[in-house]
């Protein structure tokens, strides 16, 4: 991916012209891949971004495939070289074969995938979903849904406009049989009138640490396609992977990683499913 002065919010900006027609679409976007699946065909997924939490969606969809679900995975996509090989061998000595990507462009242009399950760094979430519906996917993506509330707006806008699905959800809310029962169980009355709810999480956090000056990037990534809609700035920190997620560019600190669930579940049981008129956020 040529790198250009656009700022982040730029980029998204001109994808959400051509979601308008104005133009500037994306090269697939003319001509999209996906299809109209009917209900007792196969839904094929690619699986973007699985060093991390993406192993967690290749399980999940390889159990529910196991359990008799008509769903298949039939493409991989990362920006790591020795991942994506990696991933695509796993497949390949289970007799089943899957393509590999490096750019999610390239991906997208693949009439054999009906689904994307995104789980790259927070700031792909936004782009590599509104490509998605523009080229006929539907989406899977993690939490965060996107990077900040602008950008998410653009992922609705973008969805409603092409007719895809587009989902998210929480670990907490999707395998956690337990929460599910205690909410029900608060909720139908047993502990009264329920005023406040509070969330917390203790949980250590390896230090960034120090370095002197611009650190390599890891072997076998493609470094332009990581920073992809973020500014291309040399990586100041000794882990490129996973302390993206304190870096303001890419990340969006605890609160976005982990605060997550706990506002989800507090709201969850207080009943709340609209936005608060007011919110303070201090750290």
């Amino acid at each position: 991916m040529k790198q250009t002065t656009l700022t982040r919010r730029d980029f998204l900006r001109h994808t959400s012209l051509a979601i308008a027609g104005v133009g500037m679409a994306p090269a697939f976007a003319a001509q999209t891949t996906g299809r109209v699946v009917g209900p007792n065909e196969e839904i094929r997924f690619a699986v973007v971004g699985f060093r991390g939490q993406g192993g967690s969606h290749i399980k999940s969809i390889q159990s529910l495939r196991e359990k008799g679900v008509k769903v298949r995975i039939t493409a991989l996509c990362d920006v790591d070289r020795e991942v994506l090989e990696g991933g695509v061998k796993v497949f390949k000595d289970k007799g089943e074969e899957v393509k590999g990507y490096t750019d999610i462009r390239e991906l997208l242009q693949d009439s054999n995938v009906d689904a994307l399950s995104i789980a790259t760094p927070n700031h792909w979430h936004s782009l590599g979903t509104i490509w998605a519906v523009q080229a006929g996917k539907d989406v899977y993506v993690e939490k965060p849904v996107s990077h900040n509330v602008w950008e998410g707006r653009q992922m609705v806008k973008a969805a409603r406009q092409h007719g895809r699905i587009v989902q998210t959800g929480t670990q907490c809310r999707s395998s956690r049989e337990g929460i599910a029962a205690a909410v029900e169980w608060v909720r139908t009355g047993n502990l009264g009138k329920i005023l406040a709810a509070r969330g917390l999480c203790y949980k250590r956090r390896d230090t960034i640490g120090k370095v002197d000056g611009p650190q390599p990037i890891p072997p076998g990534i493609d470094y332009d396609l990581w920073c992809g809609p973020a500014p291309k700035d040399p990586l100041t920190r000794k882990r490129l992977h996973y302390d993206w997620h304190w870096v303001w560019p890419t990340g969006n600190g605890d609160l976005g990683n982990q605060g997550i669930h706990q506002m989800d579940i507090a709201r969850w049981f207080l009943g709340e499913a609209e936005l608060s008129p007011a919110v303070i956020s201090i750290g």
